[in-house]
């Protein structure tokens, strides 16, 4: 009874599918114009903080590995120094 069993092999309905491509985002703290992280730019730290005050992962800003620390870094720096708020208004 050591009969080898074979996966059962699926067809798709509507023929081979090609695999879905996503484009790789470019960091945006990246470049001959990028803007500098300061914990004094409110405006721009802003946009990396979600709704309800936290700060928002790399995978979907597409902010590099160094600009994600040097970013939460200056995030945290403006919180304590009370320019930005720890939670959501």
């Amino acid at each position: 009874m050591s009969a080898e069993r074979k996966p059962a092999e699926r067809k798709s309905a509507g023929g081979p599918r090609r695999a879905f491509f996503r484009r790789r985002k470019t960091c945006p703290f990246k470049g001959k114009n990028a803007p500098e992280i300061d914990y004094k730019d409110i405006k721009l730290l802003g946009r990396y903080v979600s709704e309800r005050g936290k700060i928002v992962p790399s995978r979907i800003t597409a902010v590099s590995q160094k600009a994600q620390r040097k970013l939460a870094r200056e995030i945290k720096r403006a919180r304590f120094l009370a320019l930005m708020p720890y939670v959501a208004n």
